[in-house]
């Protein structure tokens, strides 16, 4: 497959056009221009370039990946080394942010909620959606449920009922993202980090919030998206996970 040709698929699939976001979504660093081999991954680390390298992959495909824009424009440091690796063997680098996140059907939130067997009732548009659980459940077998998807425990901050049905959640960094929960009467709502207000907001809000990790709700839209890629083009497609506690 063209790397042109890739680019213009994800462009459109992700509907890239629709987001203003805070770094490039798209080629971010051009290798070779035929792609037969991808490794997919949460963040374009140096420890997911070695093994794209190993794996001797034609592009490196993540939700993280360069030019942000609070970042320093300057290529040196470990910056430096990462894209002296990928250019050296020639490898591109595809990295897609919120179009990731908000992909109906490939998305982050819309694994989660598949993944934790959530009825998506958004009432509106935007990147926090809002669900109801097949049955009630009490916060503490749906947070081992939670933690047991994931493979790591969640920070529960208590506030809310000890039965619970309505969740909003999204994915990464969006524990600010909590009022758009209370407004809609959530009973939890779940993201990736957590700060320090938080905890008062939860217990004064009335609701409860996990904090289930930044990379661990993150790792099923890239994974599904390297998978979506290898059925319909014939890609081979690695998924590579770097382990991340945070």
């Amino acid at each position: 497959m063209l790397r042109s040709e890739l680019s213009d698929y994800l462009h459109d699939f992700l509907k890239v056009a629709d987001f203003q976001d805070y770094a490039p979504n798209g080629l971010q660093v051009e290798g070779r221009t035929e792609i037969r081999t991808i490794v997919t991954g949460v963040t374009a680390c140096q420890a997911l370039i070695d093994k794209a390298i190993e794996l001797k992959a034609d592009a490196v495909l993540v939700h993280h990946g360069y030019f942000w824009k609070s970042e320093p424009v300057e290529i040196i440091g470990f910056k430096q080394k990462r894209i002296k690796s990928l250019l050296t063997h020639d490898i591109n680098l595809f990295g897609y942010h919120l179009p990731l996140d908000a992909h109906p059907l490939l998305g982050n939130n819309a694994m989660l909620a598949k993944l934790w067997g959530l009825q998506d009732i958004t009432p509106q548009a935007g990147l926090v959606r809002l669900g109801n659980l097949p049955e009630p459940s009490s916060i503490t077998d749906f947070r081992n449920q939670v933690s047991e998807s994931l493979g790591r425990e969640v920070l529960h901050l208590p506030g809310g009922p000890d039965k619970i049905n309505t969740v909003a959640w999204c994915s990464g960094g969006a524990q600010n993202y909590i009022d758009i929960a209370l407004k809609w009467e959530a009973d939890l709502f779940i993201s990736g980090e957590v700060s320090e207000q938080t905890t008062h907001i939860a217990k004064e809000g009335g609701i409860h919030y996990f904090a289930a990790g930044h990379h661990a709700t993150e790792r099923l839209g890239i994974q599904a998206l390297g998978e979506h890629l290898a059925e319909k083009f014939g890609l081979r497609c690695h998924f590579v996970d770097v382990p991340n506690p945070v």
